[in-house]
């Protein structure tokens, strides 16, 4: 069972998560031997958080439920709140989880508080720019491994700007290999084009072909 861990905290950018939950929670388009998914939501605590879109969200776990290993997956969301000091537990978490062999999805501001703690020093990723990371990390020494993409896969790192959101669902969903390569294709082409060719391509690749 893979779970992903989806890290809500107040002013979570409510646009840059829907991509990749949706897909991953739905299962509407898994090929048929795709592994397990559980989604679920984890918070500082079980309180409350609201959106930056105004939505309250519940925690479904703690950050001390994530399990540390290969079959984690940890999102982190784009946010106005990254600066403060009470999400150093899950930028933790985050580092350990790396180290487990699990993945880390980070988009946003969330690169930046990577950065703060050297974790995109020695890694391919990338940011809403690399003198946003220079502005707001001081920290940050990972200038040389910066690619200006709107999403960029480093094995089980995967860094997104603000306007990545969708590159960076099709990096995620590739790194758990639950759709077949075709689908994953022809999905990412009709989001990102609207043409209808890549709707009837997309319907035309699922298990139980409507067509």
């Amino acid at each position: 069972m893979i779970t992903i861990y989806l890290y809500i905290l107040d002013t979570l950018a409510d646009w840059e998560m829907g991509y990749a939950t949706a897909e991953l929670n739905s299962k509407r388009f898994f090929k048929k031997d795709a592994p397990n998914i559980s989604v679920k939501t984890v918070g500082i605590s079980k309180e409350p958080v609201k959106t930056m879109g105004g939505l309250t969200i519940i925690p479904d776990c703690a950050i001390s439920d994530i399990a540390m290993n290969e079959e984690s997956v940890l999102l982190l969301p784009g946010a106005n709140t990254w600066g403060e000091p009470i999400h150093g537990a899950i930028i933790d978490k985050a580092s350990n989880l790396l180290s487990a062999g699990g993945t880390v999805c980070a988009i946003c501001g969330a690169t930046a508080a990577l950065a703060n703690v050297s974790l995109l020093d020695q890694r391919l990723h990338t940011s809403n720019g690399m003198g946003y990371l220079e502005m707001v990390s001081p920290c940050y020494k990972g200038q040389q491994c910066y690619v200006d993409k709107p999403s960029v896969a480093d094995q089980n790192l995967i860094t997104a700007s603000s306007t990545g959101a969708l590159l960076w669902a099709k990096q995620i969903i590739e790194r758990l290999e639950v759709f077949q390569t075709d689908t994953l294709e022809a999905w990412y082409n009709y989001f990102s084009s609207g043409k209808e060719q890549h709707f009837f391509a997309l319907m035309q690749t699922l298990p139980a072909n409507p067509l």
